[in-house]
This record gives C-alpha cells, structure tokens and sequence, in this order.
C-alpha cells in the first residue's frame, strides 16, 4: 500500500511537471525599447520639438525674471545706506512683490499642473497610445503573450536576446501609419 501511495504521488509530480513545462513552451515573449521609439517616432519628435520650444521659452521669461530681481536687489544694496527708512520699505516691499509674481510665473509654467506639464500631456498622451496599440497589435500578430519594455530610464527587462526584440517592428507599423 505504501509503494502505491507513493507511486500515485510520483505520478501526479510527473504530471504536473509535464504539463507546466508544456504550459512554459507555448508562451512566448517579447520586447521592445520605448524610449527608442519615441526617439525614432516622427511624431514623438515633432511633438518633443514643439515641448522643447515651449519650455526654452518658459527659461527665457524665467531668466528675465530672474535678472530683473537681481538688478533691482543690487540697485537696493547699493543705495540702501542712502535711503530713508519709508524709501527702504518702499523698495523691500516692491522686491517682495517682484519675488511673489517670480514664484507665481514660475508655478504657473513649470509646476506638476502648469502650462508645460499640460502641453507635454496634450501633445504625448496620444502619441503613447497610439503606441502601446502598435505594440498589442504586433503582439497578437506575432503570437506573444508578454511584452516588455528595456530602455535605459527603466529596467523592467535587465536581459533579452535581440531576435525577441520587436522595436523595429513598432517602429515600422508606426511609421507605415498602421497604427492610427
């Protein structure tokens, strides 16, 4: 009875070995390198061109800014002595005042829901969807059932031989307009 018993079990352990290892065999995985994609992507491009403007721009007004409050704090320093004490609140309440407008400029441009975060969402938002669409549909046409992603910025894939690389094929469905 104990050599039954433990042959069934030896039984169930082939068994369950067999079919996880037939279960291994039909899976089969991919990757890709988004931050290649959105290099390579035309659209991406032109979408980060037009960020990159936007945001030189934001850093031109910035430095101007910036230049205007340290020209008017030296002017103040310099003629500080000289000054009566209603000139030098006059001046330190008019250096305040040009801080608080810096700071508000400054968050009202380049804060988590300022201009330059909601530009970059409206411009990018639909360029990422319509890539990880191009990435589902090379997926299923290639019969993989995970895809990862290895760029730099993320490691979420630390190894992956190049013939399990679908980037180009991304990239060309994209490019081809297949993806819209």
């Amino acid at each position: 009875m104990k050599f039954q018993l433990s042959s069934i079990f030896i039984l169930i352990i082939v068994i369950v070995v067999a079919f996880g290892t037939v279960q291994a065999q039909t899976q089969k995985v991919g990757y890709v390198n988004s931050a290649k994609i959105m290099q390579d992507y035309s659209e991406a491009k032109e979408a980060q061109r037009q960020i990159d403007a936007f945001q030189q721009k934001i850093q031109d007004s910035v430095d101007i800014f910036n230049k205007t409050y340290q020209d008017k704090l030296k002017e103040y320093q310099a003629k500080e002595s000289m000054l009566t004490d209603a000139a030098k609140k006059d001046k330190q309440q008019e250096l305040v005042m040009l801080e608080q407008r810096y700071n508000e400029f400054r968050d009202r441009k380049l804060s988590r829901d300022g201009e330059l975060a909601m530009l970059t969402q409206k411009l990018l938002d639909p360029i990422k969807e319509r890539v990880l669409k191009v990435i589902s549909q090379v997926a299923k046409d290639e019969k993989l059932t995970f895809v990862f992603d290895k760029n730099d910025a993320i490691q979420i894939l630390l190894y992956g031989d190049v013939k399990f690389d679908y980037t180009n094929f991304v990239l060309d469905r994209l490019t081809r307009g297949s993806g819209k």
